[in-house]
């Protein structure tokens, strides 16, 4: 076993930093990891949509080789390249959101955490890791050894 077996000093918290003002630096980084889910989800729409309209491609393609000119031409002209919000395709929403939002919600929780805890992350997660691992037990170590 480790003498120190803690935290390293990057997850321990400042002397004079009280619990709750961990637990909303917990709660703002747990807000954070919860926009990048979102962002996740947002760049998937952006590429399943632009998928979806290269598809259209072929489908068009298709209508006119069994000779359905009517519904393919209005496809192309109606649906392929349409926006999918007024004035926008997908990579617009994205880069919206990338440039708005998510940097302001990256740049106010980083803010906070530099702020109030000299910018270590993750310390409300760090002290739940300590009271729930068994000390001593392999696969419980606090850090890894070295």
């Amino acid at each position: 076993m480790v003498a120190d077996d803690g935290p390293d000093q990057a997850h321990r918290r400042p002397a004079d930093l009280d619990d709750v003002t961990v637990a909303a630096l917990g709660k703002i980084s747990e807000a954070l990891e919860t926009t990048e889910r979102a962002r996740g989800h947002l760049y998937s729409m952006h590429q399943l949509t632009g998928h979806a309209d290269l598809q259209l491609d072929e489908a068009v393609e298709l209508f006119r080789r069994a000779g359905h000119h009517g519904v393919a031409d209005r496809i192309e002209r109606e649906l392929i390249g349409r926006n999918v919000i007024a004035g926008r395709w997908t990579f617009q929403i994205v880069e919206d959101y990338d440039d708005g939002y998510h940097a302001t919600f990256r740049d106010l929780e980083a803010w906070a955490r530099d702020d109030l805890a000299g910018g270590r992350r993750h310390l409300f997660e760090a002290e739940m890791k300590e009271r729930r691992r068994t000390k001593g037990l392999a696969g419980h170590e606090a850090r890894p050894a070295g």
